[in-house]
């Protein structure tokens, strides 16, 4: 470990904080000259092994990821012309998938419309892995594709739960005012708990922990959490 981490890592207590005191606290320890993306890793009280306890969706961060997020679009015809009016980078057919197919993945989101679904599924085994494959789940697979460009463009981000039970995002830059980042990860925790499974039993935030790109992570509360959720 380098010396600012050790230095950032002395500051912060072995307890949990509540979620003002903890972004308070990161932007405080960051010690990269560059602006930080903000992560927070939510550890679930469900079994990922389990095909009905699985946690995926997306949410719409108020202030958004506060970078700029590559988008394409599968589409043919009206709608690929529309992806293209309301702003998607790349969109297309055939030669994207065969771009795909030969490497390329210069983009951060993808987006279908339900007719492309057939042939998107060609390059599933590529995108999947990834967390590229578009899903109707998160709204990356509708016919209304200018909503779902703005809403990416506006800051949605899709989580989806890993192997150990943990759920991964980005919530914002270490440069965001510290109210704006707590917005962002309020919003994020109520999707997350929102999507909570029916079959999931006992305590279902166990742990939440926030960091930045180069900083150690920060516990937050789950019950300070819950309670903010249920107010």
């Amino acid at each position: 470990m380098g010396k600012k981490y050790t230095a950032a890592k002395a500051k912060i207590a072995a307890k949990p904080y509540n979620m003002e005191e903890a972004v308070s606290l990161l932007q405080q320890v960051r010690c990269a000259k560059f602006d930080e993306s903000v992560d927070m890793a939510v550890r679930l009280g469900v079994d990922p092994k389990q095909s009905d306890q699985m946690v995926r969706g997306s949410v719409c961060l108020p202030h958004g990821t506060g970078r700029k997020v590559r988008v394409l679009v599968f589409a043919k015809g009206e709608k690929e012309k529309e992806a293209v009016a309301a702003g998607a980078d790349y969109a297309g057919a055939e030669s994207l998938l065969e771009k795909i197919q030969n490497g390329w993945m210069d983009f951060e989101v993808a987006i279908a419309t339900p007719d492309m679904m057939g042939a998107v599924g060609k390059v599933g085994k590529i995108l999947g892995p990834r967390g590229l494959m578009p899903n109707p789940k998160s709204g990356t697979v509708t016919f209304d594709i200018t909503r779902a460009i703005e809403e990416v463009r506006k800051g949605r981000v899709e989580y989806r739960i890993e192997k150990g039970a943990i759920v991964h995002l980005a919530v914002g830059r270490i440069s965001f005012q510290s109210d704006k980042l707590c917005e962002n990860v309020m919003a994020a925790i109520e999707a997350i708990v929102k999507a909570k499974p029916s079959s999931a039993k006992g305590k279902y935030l166990k742990s939440i922990t926030l960091s930045s790109t180069m900083s150690p992570g920060i516990a937050i509360d789950p019950n300070s959490v819950m309670e903010k959720v249920a107010a």
